[in-house]
C-alpha cells in the first residue's frame, strides 16, 4: 500500500482557544453545536501516555473518536485513510498536539490512527468517542482492528515504532 501526504476527508483538527486569567486557563474541548451532525459523543475517558510510547495504529469499524490534547506533554498524531470509498483514500497526515499546541482531532471510523508521546514528560489524552466501550453494559465485542499486533501492517512510522512493539 502506498500512502501519500495530504488531508483526510472527515478528519477535523481544531486548535483550542484558551481563556487565560490569573487563575490559569480554560478551553472548551467540544460543543455539540460545533460538531458535525454525524458525530455525538457517548462517553469520555482520560489516559496518560509515557514519553516515547506509541499507542496504535488501530482503527474502528463503527466508532469515531474525538481526541483532545491539552498537556502536559506533547504528541505526534498520525492518521491513514483506510476507507476505499473515501475521496482521500490512502492519504496520510500528521499533526503535533499537546501542551505546546492544545487542540482536538475528530477521527472518523475507518481512519487508522496512532499517537506517540514526544515530550520528556508523560502526556494526558482525553477521548470522547461516539460509541460506548464494549457497548451497553460492556456486553459487546471491542470495536478495534489492532494493526500494531501485525508486524507486516502498512501503517508504520519508523524503526522506533517497530521496536516499541517488538
Amino acid at each position: 500500500m502506498a500512502f501519500k501526504k495530504g488531508p483526510i476527508e472527515g478528519v477535523v483538527i481544531v486548535p483550542f482557544r484558551k481563556f487565560v486569567d490569573e487563575r490559569g486557563w480554560l478551553a472548551e474541548i467540544f460543543r455539540n453545536d460545533e460538531l458535525p451532525a454525524w458525530f455525538r459523543p457517548e462517553m469520555s475517558y482520560v489516559s496518560v501516555t509515557n514519553p516515547g510510547v506509541l499507542r496504535g495504529p488501530h482503527e474502528h469499524v463503527d466508532q469515531a473518536d474525538l481526541f483532545c490534547w491539552v498537556g502536559p506533554g506533547d504528541f505526534k498524531l498520525t492518521l491513514w485513510d483506510n476507507r476505499p470509498d473515501s475521496p482521500t483514500y490512502l492519504n496520510r497526515m500528521e499533526v503535533a498536539m499537546g501542551g505546546n499546541n492544545p487542540g482536538s482531532a475528530l477521527i472518523p471510523k475507518g481512519v487508522v490512527h496512532c499517537y506517540r508521546c514526544i515530550s520528556h514528560e508523560p502526556g494526558f489524552v482525553i477521548n470522547c468517542p461516539d460509541q460506548l466501550f464494549m457497548g451497553q453494559g460492556k456486553a459487546s465485542p471491542i470495536d478495534e482492528i489492532r494493526h500494531e499486533d501485525d508486524p507486516q501492517n502498512p501503517f508504520v512510522l519508523d524503526e522506533l515504532a517497530r521496536r516499541v512493539h517488538a
